[in-house]
């Protein structure tokens, strides 16, 4: 599940990282963004 959890993360980082560069999302990447941050920081709260 936590392995889940961190390929989804790095998915999100990934899209962020295109429509950063591209602005092609405009401020849904932000959300996405966001989502990333707290899937990684829910992994680090619960551990292994």
């Amino acid at each position: 599940m936590s392995s889940l959890l961190y390929l989804i993360a790095l998915i999100l980082i990934i899209c962020w990282a295109i429509g950063f560069f591209a602005y092609s999302l405009g401020g849904i990447i932000h959300i996405l963004l966001i989502l990333a941050v707290i899937s990684i920081l829910f992994r680090i709260i619960r551990g292994r």
